[in-house]
């Protein structure tokens, strides 16, 4: 009953337009206020603990190191870059695109942020080239969401935060999926190129590739800091996030020096905005996972869902129906951070491992950026094609197809996920 009015007030709420942030914070203190004993000093004393958390400090680095690459010329550096190398493919420019996204995305750790650097100068170049406004659409939207699936991702440390996880483990866990998703994409771009005989690039000589790989050089080391300064021990996900804050501003400002050091509080104001806007839905978020746990609701679930019989297979159907059907009311920070606290102990229970169970919440991130009607990343391909919303879903079905046909690999097929951390000796 209390999960029953919860839930309510939360729809309720939500309903009216309200920012989801402000909805749970509404909720929890309602809820605590009417319908229990609970002293607010509690409630007060959780807000900050909640949030007291060293992980969390990885999100604002990661938001500023994007911004700077964003800012900074690194992607057309790595469109130049995947282009000479696959360009003359059919459809070589589409699947320069994905290259380029999954690149900027092991540097970015945002799928919206990757959208606009790749797409604001790719979708114009394919136009230019001949391609359909609606393919190059499709391309962007759904390979921009490796943003948060290759590492780093922002949403990676939102589930860590959540359910207690090994950041550094979910981001090696990213790496072999967000390849395998990549080359699916890609295969997907391909044959709609070959079968629609959109053009290809004249093929780069080596020295153009060569060309090419010295001028994006300095934007891919930031993969190797980043993910090599994990994996070796050398330095924690908080501390890489910080690294890659500093490493893109030196890149941006005085080795490709697109950005102008007059330009930079610019960037740091916008990286501010999104970290607060991020962190106040963490604090309402952290309120929330308090207020269920005070009433037991995710025991009370785990017990119910073990009592009706449900095995691993059919929960985990069960949850990507769930995440799925959130991904049209809410966007990914809000969804990891109200759902994961619910559905971890019953995946815990169930012998669900918890860093397969990230990956598998974080591809129905992916899926619910690229859907109506709150599709982060269809929004921000919608600016940049100048496309309807109608009009862009019908242009992203093919690859979002291609990516629930992922999503079902990655779910039932654990060592996607697993080998490379396992590898790594990072999981059991």
């Amino acid at each position: 009953m209390s999960a029953l009015i919860i839930f309510a007030l939360l729809l309720v709420l939500m309903l009216t337009g309200m920012p989801i942030s402000i909805a749970l914070g509404l909720t929890v203190l309602t809820f605590l206020f009417t319908m229990t004993d609970v002293p607010i000093q509690a409630v007060a004393l959780k807000l900050f603990t909640g949030i007291e958390n060293f992980e969390i400090m990885a999100i604002p680095f990661f938001i500023l190191a994007g911004n700077f690459l964003t800012h900074g010329g690194v992607a057309r550096r790595m469109i130049t870059f995947a282009s000479s190398l696959i360009g003359h493919w059919a459809g070589g420019l589409g699947l320069a695109g994905v290259l380029a996204c999954a690149l900027f995305a092991a540097v970015s750790g945002s799928s919206p942020a990757t959208v606009v650097a790749i797409g604001s100068i790719l979708m114009p170049a394919m136009v230019k080239a001949g391609f359909p406004p609606r393919f190059g659409a499709g391309v962007i939207t759904t390979s921009g969401a490796l943003g948060i699936l290759i590492p780093p991702s922002i949403v990676m440390v939102l589930y860590s935060v959540s359910t207690n996880s090994s950041v550094g483990a979910l981001f090696m866990a990213g790496v072999v999926p967000g390849i395998m998703l990549a080359t699916m994409l890609g295969v997907t771009t391909w044959w709609r190129a070959w079968r629609g005989k959109y053009p290809r690039q004249p093929r780069a000589t080596w020295a153009q590739r060569g060309k090419a790989l010295r001028e994006s050089f300095w934007g891919l080391m930031l993969i190797l800091i980043v993910l090599g300064g994990i994996y070796s021990g050398m330095f924690t996900p908080t501390e890489a996030a910080a690294m890659s804050a500093v490493y893109a501003f030196i890149i941006a400002v005085f080795v490709y020096k697109d950005l102008k050091l007059s330009d930079v509080p610019r960037v740091l104001l916008a990286s501010a905005n999104m970290s607060a806007m991020l962190l106040y839905i963490i604090t309402n978020a952290v309120l929330f996972s308090f207020l269920m746990t005070s009433e037991h609701i995710p025991q009370n679930m785990a017990q119910w869902l073990l009592g009706a019989g449900l095995g691993p297979i059919a929960f985990l159907l069960l949850v990507n129906v769930l995440l799925l059907v959130a991904g049209n009311v809410m966007e990914p920070s809000s969804i990891v951070l109200i759902l994961a606290p619910i559905l971890f102990p019953v995946a815990m229970q169930l012998g669900i491992d918890p860093i397969h169970f990230g990956i598998i919440m974080v591809v129905n991130m992916e899926v619910g950026m690229c859907h109506p009607p709150v599709g982060l990343n269809l929004y921000v391909a919608s600016g940049i094609a100048k496309m309807g919303i109608t009009e862009l879903t019908i242009a992203v079905w093919p690859w979002l197809l291609t990516m629930l046909v992922f999503l079902g690999l990655v779910t039932y097929i654990p060592a996607i996920s697993l080998a490379f951390p396992r590898w790594l000796g990072m999981v059991q």
